[in-house]
């Protein structure tokens, strides 16, 4: 049984689910919101307590200001209140493309609020050696949404990004698929875009504290920006990256795939 749920943050409510029982486990991506995990977490909620969540502004996740922007800290600060919702200490956190940027900075802001944090092609683009060109691809994306609209944004970062040619066919992959998806993107390329990308992770944090930090890669993203960015961190942090089924959206068309390599990396810590 899923349960629904709202919580009151600094500047947002946001909308959770709660699903299965055992240990707590995370998930979350960022601009998706809980709607794409839904195949990934029936598949988890038979041995873990899965909870999604809408980041703030997204689908169901209202922000007091539309004009603020969405920082990996700020929604950070959001999961350690999740966390605290639903009565833990801790819990295991995975999180995706933006969503990895979230666990990152959530294990350097909060450590002893985590186990085993899994980062999934982590877009940290600062961390490559062409990091100047890159940010300006990213002030490109987000120019052409303020000249052109969301559409034209969508085409010109899926090509940024590499993921015009990745998973096509595979629900949420590349550009809009609803309204909701066209609302959500506009405020992503407004207020979210810019500051994900330019996140740096806090590589001594990640390293002293008392949880794990993997970073996770997909087996099919090697055209991709983020198998650059993922392998970046993962020299940083001295551990190789762990491939999963897929690309960078593999969790949807390969769910159960997907959530038995993320149980091994749970129970090992690697």
């Amino acid at each position: 049984m899923t349960t629904t749920h709202t919580l009151d943050v600094p500047g947002a409510r946001l909308r959770y689910e709660v699903r299965g029982a055992g240990p707590l486990l995370l998930l979350m991506g960022s601009p998706m919101g809980a709607a794409a995990f839904e195949l990934l977490a029936d598949e988890l909620a038979n041995d873990h307590t899965v909870l999604t969540h809408d980041p703030r502004g997204i689908s169901g996740s209202q922000v007091h200001d539309p004009d603020e922007d969405s920082t990996p800290e700020k929604r950070a600060d959001d999961v350690a209140a999740l966390i605290d919702a639903v009565g833990a200490e801790s819990a295991d956190v995975f999180g995706t493309s933006g969503g990895a940027m979230t666990v990152l900075a959530l294990a350097a802001r909060h450590p002893g609020r985590v186990r085993t944090v899994v980062a999934h092609e982590p877009p940290v683009l600062e961390l490559l050696p062409d990091a100047d060109e890159q940010r300006a691809g990213v002030d490109d994306v987000v120019d052409t949404f303020h000249r052109h609209g969301p559409m034209a944004a969508f085409a010109k970062f899926a090509a940024h990004s590499g993921l015009d040619t990745e998973e096509q066919g595979s629900p949420g992959a590349v550009g809009p698929s609803s309204e909701q998806d066209l609302v959500d993107g506009a405020r992503f390329f407004a207020h979210e875009l810019r500051a994900t990308t330019r996140y740096v992770p806090d590589v001594d944090a990640l390293t002293a504290g008392p949880g794990s930090v993997v970073v996770g890669i997909g087996a099919d993203s090697g055209g991709l920006q983020t198998f650059r960015t993922s392998h970046a961190l993962a020299g940083r942090l001295g551990e190789p990256p762990v491939e999963f089924p897929g690309g960078h959206t593999g969790f949807l068309p390969y769910p159960e795939e997907f959530a038995r390599v993320l149980r091994k990396v749970l129970s090992t810590g690697s």
